[in-house]
């Protein structure tokens, strides 16, 4: 028996009216073996609500105005049979087909040719875990799928923040010798976002775009989703609403707006999610985004949650269509997270666009506790956006600084003009986000320069009242809903230089070492697995969630996934 929203709406409201004790709240977040297994068995649990999709005609006549307005069509689809998922490997092993987007380290720039280096902020994750989720397995991981700023925001620097939310970050900068050439300088920028307390977050309207195609039937993959997402329903509060929207040969409405006050219907939902068919991530995100207008709130986060191996193969699987469709759909103030499951077959490069598109932020899962990590720990800076297109800009002085490198980065190079100009979309940071760029400088006079200057080039010396500055500052950020940048500006001088670096700047100069020589190791100047695992050793401070230690661990097996390693003799 099929139940009808209507139905269920009633029959809750009567529920609440009558009974003198609210609905009981089930938590989560599995700490123990015996609570993790109370939450796998939910499904046999009644529920007040169907957690199959509702049938195409329901679907078209509750939904189908929301979705016009997106130019949208609302389909529906039975749920496959249950299926049955086998930790065990597959006999045979499939083709690789994991797509990362292709790009070339930042070169080294003469100062007295190209004085001004721009780009947009970066938030995302995902190239950590994803990468250790590869030398997990023993995979060297592709030179595309490690990208050095996503290798550095992983960890939290402990950067001071704003005083309050009226300047909604706090920029922080040192400069210090390189560790890998002393006759460099390495120069750190850090952004810290305001932290609001989870409390105090506004009322959440969330979508969860879940991918239950055929690809997704492994252990690492909608297995692995359903937990994290678990733990995402136990944080939700009675005035947060979810719904969830599945995608596989078509898409349908698997939970209508349902408050976090009902955790036992939502993780019921979630629990009868089955994987079949194909990919039809386009209209997936078009339902999704239909959904979130349905109950978009006026002051509340409104965000559409993507959970996907990135593998669209049928309808709107164009990436250029699918990047049109997000770019309008961010106007109307709905934001996109997309978070990356599994191997094989994973699509970085589409998961990670999809969010740079829809002003959100991208996160690979490959462990429940980076669900934890991602869904729990870090829920205010997942949700929260409390600045929108922040962009840095940097200009040095020739007089003082000869040569610079800004380290990762690459897709969010920007154009000098673009600085300027407000319509130019750039990265958010969320609450409680930081932000850390790197730059490896070369000074007038050191003797470390790289390049060549030009024979017939010139360059313009520095006025007397700047010759101390190395270089100004400025950032550009808007308000949530602003449509005016407002500008920050700092000059940097050479009185800041230290004699050494901090245990901050240390610990990214490791993180940075070690995502070059996961790359090939063209930059840091013959520095070498074994002194990239000395320098992190003595920065590692402290450890919140053990992710430094681990960190510390992965550089071991790079050092052998890239064959770093001595041989071992063998006697004849």
């Amino acid at each position: 028996m099929r139940l009808s929203p209507l139905y269920v709406a009633v029959s809750l409201a009567l529920l609440c009216a009558c009974s003198p004790a609210p609905i009981r709240e089930h938590a989560a977040v599995a700490d123990t073996t015996t609570e993790r297994d109370e939450i796998r068995q939910r499904s046999d649990l009644p529920v007040p609500a169907p957690a199959e999709a509702l049938d195409a005609k329901v679907a078209r006549e509750q939904y189908a105005p929301a979705a016009k307005a997106i130019g949208g069509m609302v389909a529906a689809s039975p749920p496959p049979p249950m299926m049955q998922y086998s930790l065990a490997p597959n006999a045979a092993a499939e083709p690789n087909t994991e797509h990362y987007r292709n790009f070339n380290d930042n070169p080294i720039q003469r100062v007295a040719e190209n004085p001004v280096s721009t780009f947009s902020i970066d938030v995302d994750t995902g190239s950590y875990s994803n990468v250790r989720r590869m030398l997990m397995a023993g995979q060297r991981p592709p030179a595309d799928a490690v990208r050095a700023e996503e290798m550095l925001n992983y960890f939290d620097y402990a950067y001071p923040g704003p005083a309050s939310r009226e300047v909604p970050f706090r920029v922080s900068t040192e400069i210090a010798p390189a560790l890998w050439n002393t006759k460099h300088e390495l120069l750190q920028i850090g952004i810290q976002g305001y932290d609001v307390p989870k409390a105090q977050i506004p009322a959440s309207n969330l979508v969860f775009l879940i991918d239950t195609s055929g690809s997704m039937d492994e252990p690492d993959k909608l297995p692995l989703l359903k937990d994290s997402f678990r733990q995402l329903t136990s944080q939700l509060r009675p005035q947060d609403r979810v719904s969830i929207v599945v995608y596989a040969g078509s898409a349908g409405l698997v939970l209508p707006p349902t408050s976090g006050e009902h955790k036992d219907v939502i993780l019921a939902a979630l629990d009868r999610l089955q994987a079949g068919g194909s990919t039809n991530g386009g209209e997936g995100l078009q339902l999704a985004y239909a959904m979130a207008k349905q109950s978009f709130l006026q002051h509340g986060v409104n965000r559409v949650i993507l959970a996907t191996d990135g593998d669209f193969n049928v309808g709107t699987f164009d990436q250029k269509a699918l990047e049109t469709m997000i770019a309008d759909q961010r106007k109307s103030g709905i934001a996109l997270t997309t978070l990356g499951f599994g191997s094989g077959n994973y699509n970085d490069a589409m998961a990670e666009r999809l969010a740079d598109i829809g002003n959100g932020n991208h996160a690979y899962i490959d462990s429940v506790m980076e669900g934890r990590k991602v869904l729990v720990e870090e829920l205010s800076s997942t949700l929260l956006t409390i600045a929108q297109d922040v962009k840095i800009q940097l200009e040095f002085n020739p007089a003082v600084v000869a040569e610079y490198r800004l380290i990762g980065y690459e897709d969010r190079a920007l154009r000098r003009e673009d600085f300027n100009n407000d319509k130019i979309d750039a990265g958010e940071i969320g609450a409680g986000h930081d932000v850390t760029a790197l730059y490896e400088l070369t000074l007038v006079g050191s003797g470390g320069d790289s390049v060549d200057p030009l024979r017939y080039g010139t360059s313009t010396p520095a006025t007397v009242a700047k010759a101390d500055e190395i270089g100004l500052l400025r950032l550009r950020y808007k308000l949530p809903g602003a449509t005016t940048s407002q500008l920050i500006e700092s000059p940097l001088r050479r009185s800041q230089i230290l004699t050494q670096a901090s245990q901050r700047l240390r610990w990214a100069a490791a993180v940075a070492a070690y995502a070059d020589l996961l790359r090939g190791g063209s930059h840091e100047a013959g520095f070498d697995w074994s002194q990239v695992r000395h320098l992190a050793e003595g920065a590692v401070g402290e450890d919140r969630g053990g992710y430094r230690a681990e960190f510390v661990q992965l550089i071991d097996r790079g050092k052998v996934v890239t064959g770093s390693t001595a041989p071992v003799a063998v006697s004849e």
